[in-house]
C-alpha cells in the first residue's frame, strides 16, 4: 500500500474489494469498517458486523492498537476526546485534561505515526483573535469508530457486556457517517470542477470556522475567488431559507464570496432549483455515486494489519 492513501482511495478500495452497490451502505458501513482491508458483508445488518468483528474480538483489536500506541493513556484519552468532540485540538485537550504543551506534543506523535491528520479552516480569518483552533482528522475511519464506541466502553466489553456500547452507538449512528459524506463531497467537487476551473484551479478546499461562524465547504481558487457551501444530510430537502443563512454567515466572516454550491442528501425545494445557474451550483447523491464508477482491481490497497 502507498505511504498515505487519500480517504477517496480507501472508500474506493473498500467498494471495490466488498462488491459495493448501494452507495448509502457502502458509506455507513466504511464509516465504521474503513481502512483496515476487512472483508465487509453487506447483506448482513452493521450491527451484526459490530458484533461479530469487532467486539468479540475486542482483545485481539485492543492489543493491535495498544501496539502502535505504545498504551499510553493521554495518546488514548486525546484520541476519544477527538473521535467523539468536535474535533478542534483545543477542545480535545480540554477533554482529556491535558496540558496544551503536553497535548501538542501527543498530536504531533500521533500524526507521526499516521493515525491522524491535521484539518485545517481553507481560509484564515481577517483578524488573529478571531481564529480558532484547528481540526483533526483520522486516518482510517475505523480508529474513529473504535475510540469514538469502542474504546470508552473497554470494561463492559472486556466481560462481554455490550449493553452500554450499543446504547452509545443507536445515539450517534444516523449522524455517524456525516463526517465521511463532507470529506466525500470535497472529493466529489474538486472531480465536478477540475475541467471548469482549469485556468484557475482550485487550491484549497474544506470547511471554514472562526470563534463565531463555521462553513460546511469553502473552496478557493488561484485568482483568490472563493465559493462558500453547505452541506445537508436530513431528510428534508434542501431550501432557500439555508441559502440566505449561508450568504449571512460569509457576512458575518468577512468572506468575499458571491458564487455558492449546496450538497444536498434529499432533494432540493422547488424555490431553491429556481435560484440555480452561474451563481449557484446544487449537487445531489447521484453525483457523489461518480466517485466510485469504474472501480478496479487497481483500486484494490494491500493492507498489512490483521484481519477480522
Amino acid at each position: 500500500m502507498e505511504k498515505n492513501p487519500t480517504l477517496l482511495q480507501h472508500f474506493r478500495s473498500f467498494c471495490y474489494q466488498n462488491h459495493a452497490t448501494d452507495f448509502e451502505q457502502a458509506v455507513e458501513y466504511f464509516s465504521v469498517f474503513g481502512g483496515m482491508g476487512w472483508r465487509i458483508d453487506f447483506s448482513r445488518s452493521i450491527d451484526e458486523l459490530i458484533e461479530e468483528k469487532v467486539l468479540r474480538n475486542y482483545r485481539y483489536i485492543h492489543g493491535d492498537i495498544a501496539h502502535i500506541t505504545k498504551s499510553k493513556p493521554i495518546y488514548h484519552s486525546l484520541l476519544s476526546a477527538i473521535a467523539s468532540g468536535d474535533r478542534r485540538e483545543f477542545s480535545a485537550f480540554k477533554k482529556a485534561n491535558v496540558k496544551r504543551e503536553e497535548g501538542e506534543e501527543a498530536i504531533d506523535w500521533l500524526i507521526k505515526k499516521d493515525l491522524l491528520i491535521f484539518d485545517r479552516s481553507t481560509e484564515k480569518p481577517l483578524t488573529e483573535a478571531d481564529a480558532n483552533s484547528d481540526k483533526l482528522l483520522f486516518v482510517q475511519p475505523f480508529m474513529r469508530f473504535w475510540f469514538a464506541c469502542i474504546s470508552p466502553y473497554y470494561k463492559g466489553i472486556k466481560e462481554g457486556d455490550y449493553s452500554e456500547m450499543k446504547e452509545h452507538w443507536s445515539r450517534i449512528r444516523s449522524e455517524f457517517s456525516n463526517l465521511i459524506y463532507d470529506q466525500l463531497v470535497f472529493e466529489m467537487l474538486k472531480k465536478s470542477f477540475k475541467d471548469a476551473f482549469e485556468g484557475d484551479p482550485i487550491v484549497g478546499i474544506g470547511g471554514y470556522w472562526d470563534k463565531h461562524v463555521e462553513i460546511d465547504i469553502l473552496i478557493k481558487r488561484k485568482s483568490g475567488e472563493m465559493i462558500a457551501g453547505i452541506t445537508k444530510y436530513a431528510k428534508s430537502k434542501a431550501n432557500k431559507s439555508e441559502l440566505t443563512k449561508l450568504k449571512e454567515k460569509c457576512v458575518q466572516a468577512q468572506l468575499d464570496v458571491d458564487r455558492f454550491v449546496i450538497f444536498s442528501k434529499n432533494k432540493f425545494s422547488s424555490e431553491l432549483k429556481k435560484e440555480k445557474g452561474e451563481k449557484l451550483q446544487l449537487f445531489s447523491l447521484r453525483n457523489l455515486t461518480g466517485l466510485i464508477a469504474d472501480l478496479s482491481e487497481k483500486d484494490l490497497l494491500e493492507y498489512t494489519n490483521k484481519k477480522y
